[in-house]
């Protein structure tokens, strides 16, 4: 199947995707993510570095302030970080961004409700769950109230699961993502989400290990089939890491060393499917997007 061209409405705004990738810059308000924990936990960091993403031509920009690491207990018996810390971290940049750019289309990474209904109470436009409405069913039922775009996500187990899960072939893994993701399109049909308001998400590292990832990126246009755009989340992933490991000296490249790699995955996510791509760099995510459009313009890639 090809990449189509058709709109995701939001709360008060509608994207055109398809005709042309869309960029969504990550701004991480947490002391622990595993590619700049720290970096911009204050408000004024955060709201300063969002700011920068725009002008470098970010359509959206995704706050997060809860890490999804491997390893940590995300989603387990309770949450890592409480709805009232995660606010406290989000809402300030949420209202410091549109107090800066009014015109900013947000997007708020949880999978929490509470968090969802303050953040779109706020002004963000979009709920990205990793979870895809699964951890919290609460959380389908606020983005519908607000009439949000979502990003559902696929996500394999819970983060404490994911270095210990085995192996999938390539046609068991894409089975589990096909079936995770067209579960949580019902999850969002029942709560009352509007369909054209939904993006998938195959959630690259959620649960995949290693080369699992690479068997998802190349048969990635297959999950077309339900219908929904794609989003692409590859920056800095640590399987890129390890392939990258023998340049290296046989240890995975470190997260400030992935960005070549991150933009090659990235290119290809494009040419197999991805309407929107997500990434911690701006400026060349914009640049290398524009060359895998202009290829999928010229005919030079079919996704059928």
């Amino acid at each position: 199947m090809k990449r189509a061209t058709t709109f995701w409405k939001l709360r008060t705004h509608t994207l055109e995707l398809g005709r042309r990738t869309l960029v969504m810059g990550v701004v991480n308000i947490t002391p622990d993510s595993f590619s700049d924990g720290g970096t911009f936990l204050s408000p004024e960091q955060a709201v300063g570095h969002a700011l920068r993403l725009l002008e470098e031509g970010a359509d959206v920009i995704d706050l997060g302030a809860e890490s999804t690491r491997p390893g940590s207990n995300l989603g387990g018996g309770g949450p890592v970080v409480s709805a009232e810390e995660e606010q406290k971290r989000l809402l300030p940049v949420v209202e410091g961004v549109l107090h800066a750019r009014p015109d900013a289309v947000l997007s708020v990474d949880t999978y929490k409700s509470e968090t969802a209904l303050a953040a779109l109470a706020a002004g963000a436009q979009i709920i990205n769950d990793v979870s895809g409405f699964m951890w919290d069913p609460a959380i389908a039922k606020v983005c519908a109230e607000f009439h949000a775009g979502a990003v559902l996500s696929h996500t394999r187990g819970k983060p404490s699961e994911w270095r210990t899960q085995a192996l999938l072939e390539a046609d068991q893994l894409l089975k589990l993502v096909r079936g995770g993701l067209a579960a949580s399109l019902e999850a969002a049909k029942a709560a009352g989400v509007a369909r054209e308001s939904v993006v998938l998400d195959p959630g690259y590292g959620f649960g995949k290990r290693f080369g699992e990832n690479y068997a998802l990126l190349a048969r990635q246009n297959d999950l077309l089939e339900l219908r929904r755009p794609l989003l692409a989340g590859l920056s800095r992933k640590s399987f890129l890491g390890h392939t990258l490991a023998p340049l290296f000296g046989g240890k995975d490249a470190p997260v400030d060393a992935r960005a070549s790699a991150s933009l090659a995955a990235m290119t290809a996510a494009i040419l197999n499917g991805a309407s929107i791509v997500r990434v911690h760099e701006v400026r060349p995510a914009v640049e290398a997007a524009r060359i895998a459009d202009a290829i999928l313009a010229a005919g030079g890639v079919h996704s059928s």
